[in-house]
């Protein structure tokens, strides 16, 4: 590395629409002088209004290079369609000359800042300092994201999500989040017993000016994890929104970890949550009218180019007296269960009827903590924790005696 080339901290992944190859070439080297562990998603071709939201949502970049050439009504067309689609996403756009009146235009239309070739250093590191200072919070390493979606109705999944996001609470120093993100059936303010003036639908109308002390205002805190509800009342369409975008990258950066609770798995806005999160928790149960709406779940997911691979199948209220048994859904659906959640029914109405988490203690309880742990390796980290302090101990004992 040079030694005049300062290196920025951070989560730095780029969407770079290129059609000139040569243009992203020649800066992919100045970038990862700069970025360390720099990634791109390239696009040699100026995408459609459809295919920037598919690439938003599963590429999740931080930042965009879009190449700025004639005839520019196209390009700049982009502009607008990326900023829609996401009105905080910093883009730097590429000139192929020195066009001042060009590289003004772009940042009338909403550009954070442009290069002009030949790229250099000094342009590069100012740039990308530039676009810091004005989003710092969008370069920091991003939240990890767990969407749980049930397979069909009424297999427990927003129980899991209100209980699971609160076992998260045994993590230490993290900042946990519970976005109920179903426009239309969402149970979270009824399940918990809370209430708000806001839900998730006023952050998707003010995403371009969320800020910390407006997001307090919009989430209720409840014994330790902040919880975004989805509307109380239904209003004209509502169920026709697309883009979760701007919740979610908000989110990821003012929260370690996130649980988004779907309201199932069909619909550009759910396949939205679904190629966003990190992980998905689909959650069924073992009765045969579930298992099949897993298999037509699954392929729909595969269909909408959301990878198999994180997916994570969950067997809730599992009874192997009743229903289909572990081996046999296995084989049925030729997906590894993750994980079985046992029937725990006189508990779960308890806690329904009183607006709190199960009791760790309790059979559900217990289950949940378990895919917690093996979720985050927050078991292996305890015995780790327990091997220290083993050791510790130890030297102790040894040097006292």
């Amino acid at each position: 590395m040079p030694p005049d080339a300062t290196t920025l901290q951070g989560n730095w992944k780029a969407l770079s629409v290129c059609p000139n190859a040569k243009i992203i070439r020649d800066l992919a080297g100045l970038l990862s002088r700069h970025l360390p562990g720099f990634s791109s998603h390239d696009l040699n071709a100026y995408p459609t209004r459809r295919e920037i939201s598919e690439v938003l949502a599963s590429a999740a970049p931080s930042f965009c290079l879009l190449e700025v050439s004639e005839p520019v009504d196209q390009p700049l067309a982009v502009l607008q369609e990326l900023l829609r689609a996401d009105a905080k996403m910093p883009i730097i756009a590429l000139l192929s000359k020195n066009d001042a009146q060009l590289g003004l235009r772009c940042l009338r239309q909403g550009a954070s800042d442009f290069l002009i070739q030949p790229f250099t250093s000094e342009q590069v590191e100012a740039t990308l300092h530039k676009i810091t200072r004005l989003q710092p919070g969008r370069f920091k390493n991003p939240g990890k994201v767990y969407c749980i979606m049930p397979a069909k109705g009424g297999c427990g999944a927003s129980t899991l999500a209100s209980n699971f996001a609160h076992q998260l609470r045994r993590l230490p120093e993290k900042r946990i989040l519970l976005a109920d993100l179903d426009p239309l059936t969402g149970t979270q303010s009824f399940l918990l017993k809370i209430k708000s003036n806001y839900s998730f639908m006023d952050v998707l109308a003010h995403s371009h000016e969320i800020d910390g002390d407006l997001w307090k205002a919009m989430v209720t805190s409840r014994q330790g994890v902040d919880v975004l509800l989805a509307p109380e009342v239904l209003s004209e369409g509502m169920g026709d929104i697309t883009n979760p975008g701007g919740i979610i990258e908000y989110a990821r950066g003012a929260y370690d970890l996130v649980v988004l609770d779907a309201g199932g798995v069909y619909g550009e806005w759910n396949v939205a949550l679904a190629q966003m999160a990190n992980e998905i928790l689909l959650v069924t149960t073992n009765e045969l009218t579930s298992l099949q709406a897993v298999q037509r779940a699954l392929t729909y997911l595969d269909a909408n180019n959301v990878g198999h691979h994180k997916v994570r199948l969950i067997v809730n209220r599992y009874d192997r007296h009743m229903g289909l048994g572990k081996d046999v859904i296995g084989t049925a659906l030729h997906t590894e269960i993750y994980h079985l959640i046992p029937a725990d029914y006189e508990p779960i109405q308890k806690a329904l009827m009183e607006g709190k988490p199960l009791s760790p203690s309790s059979n559900f309880g217990k289950s949940v903590s378990v895919l917690v742990d093996r979720l985050t390796g927050g078991a292996e980290q305890q015995k780790k924790n327990s091997g220290s302090l083993s050791g510790l101990l130890s030297l102790f004992s040894r040097t006292s005696t």
